[in-house]
């Protein structure tokens, strides 16, 4: 059984949903992220999502924009972000970690040999943003050969057929983004959530993330009522760009709120 499938299973056993926070590589320097990642798990984490720095990350907001920009400023590559999985895992060998990022950097390393290092550092998952299910064939093979799950976003603008097609395509979890938008927009409209997580829920019985929007304890809170996972990224984003200064400062921050999303979501009826 993988990590990720693990850990779902061992979260529904106690009545728990998953809380995954997402930071970027490298941000604001590299030296910062296996101690964030660290403090992430201390504060509640049960699944780690990495961002992979890339010069145009177009799904997202400003705040995680300049993330990227600030990782690239230290030339953070895709195989500097698998060194760092590597590092967590000499004293992290349980709490999975999914990759997430754009193609470009996937394909100039080549799918093979992305997933067999991605493997051998640690990786339970990859998330490409702009990798469509029809285009996946052959990179999903690459990744389950080695046991790494290939994950994909839903929309709120996703049909039947598309629901179906991303269900079939995905393992480990479907991520289903809240918002039309690009991360850190809008506000959440968790009814709305809610009844296209049971629309999900009829293509697939993987369980259902639900990301973008998420900014405080009460959102996360309401969104794991109807979810098997709650992700939040810009607002710990937020959080490290406050303090590039002070890295400790800025992971102490992360932590914090993290900690109150994770109470929040354990009081929940």
């Amino acid at each position: 059984m993988s990590r990720i499938a693990a850990r779902f299973e061992a979260l529904a056993a106690q009545g728990r949903k998953a809380l995954i926070p997402y930071v970027t590589a490298g941000d604001p320097d590299p030296d910062n992220t296996v101690p964030l990642m660290h403090a992430m798990v201390q504060a509640g984490a049960d699944i780690i999502e990495l961002g992979v720095p890339f010069s145009d990350p177009m799904a997202d907001g400003p705040v995680i924009q300049q993330a990227c920009e600030r990782a690239l400023k230290h030339h953070v590559s895709l195989r500097r972000v698998l060194e760092m999985v590597r590092a967590f895992r000499r004293d992290d060998p349980d709490t999975p970690v999914v990759l997430m990022g754009y193609l470009n950097p996937v394909e100039a390393m080549g799918y093979e040999t992305l997933a067999a290092e991605a493997a051998a550092a640690g990786v339970d998952g990859l998330l490409t943003v702009d990798l469509p299910p029809e285009e996946s064939e052959d990179l999903a093979a690459c990744l389950q050969g080695h046991g790494v799950d290939p994950i994909f976003l839903l929309a709120p603008t996703s049909n039947e057929a598309r629901m179906d097609a991303i269900c079939r395509a995905a393992s480990g979890f479907v991520y289903y983004v809240s918002l039309k938008g690009v991360t850190g927009a809008a506000t959440l409209d968790v009814d709305g959530v809610a009844r296209r997580v049971e629309g999900i829920r009829r293509h697939t019985g993987l369980p259902v993330g639900v990301g973008f929007g998420i900014r405080d304890a009460a959102t996360a809170a309401r969104v794991s009522r109807v979810a098997d996972a709650v992700v939040v990224g810009s607002a710990l984003v937020q959080q490290v760009a406050a303090h590039v200064d002070d890295p400790a400062a800025g992971r102490a921050a992360v932590a914090a709120l993290l900690g109150e999303m994770r109470q929040a979501m354990d009081s929940t009826d």
